[in-house]
């Protein structure tokens, strides 16, 4: 998984996230300085966990509002989106635009087919509320989930 991203000029990294050893299921903490940001680099490591992301072009957009209660709903929505789409549709983002709207959070998913690209771990089943967190602080965003595969 990818470790902090930085701008090069000593600003600091803009966000990051990375896999978490954990018994039998996929463990992702991701950060950034917004929920919006933080959230896209969950789903950037969930994706990342299973498929080699390196180079994919996305081939169209789903466009979707999650309607949500909180930052932990936030997540899990779309994730769950995530999931719904690799499952039904064999797709997979390769990049992730979110939006806070009222009541919710507009998501942009940019698709391509999981097929085309190399696998590097098990898919993602489903999101599980074990450990769940998403949290703000002083340095930004933090986020933590975990995935059943």
């Amino acid at each position: 998984m990818r470790e902090p991203e930085g701008t090069g000029t000593g600003a600091g990294p803009r966000g990051g996230h990375r896999g978490v050893a954990h018994t039998a299921d996929l463990r992702v903490e991701a950060w950034a300085p917004t929920r919006e940001e933080c959230l896209a680099h969950a789903v950037r490591g969930v994706c990342e966990s299973f498929v080699d992301l390196t180079g994919a072009v996305a081939g169209h957009t789903r466009e979707t509002v999650l309607p949500v209660g909180g930052d932990e709903d936030a997540l899990v929505a779309l994730l769950d989106e995530v999931v719904y789409r690799l499952d039904t549709d064999g797709e997979v983002p390769v990049d992730v635009e979110l939006t806070a709207v009222p009541g919710g959070v507009r998501a942009r998913l940019h698709m391509t087919d999981a097929a085309a690209l190399p696998e590097t771990g098990a898919a993602p089943k489903a999101v599980t509320l074990n450990e769940l967190a998403v949290t703000h602080g002083p340095q930004g965003w933090t986020c933590s989930v975990t995935i059943d595969v």
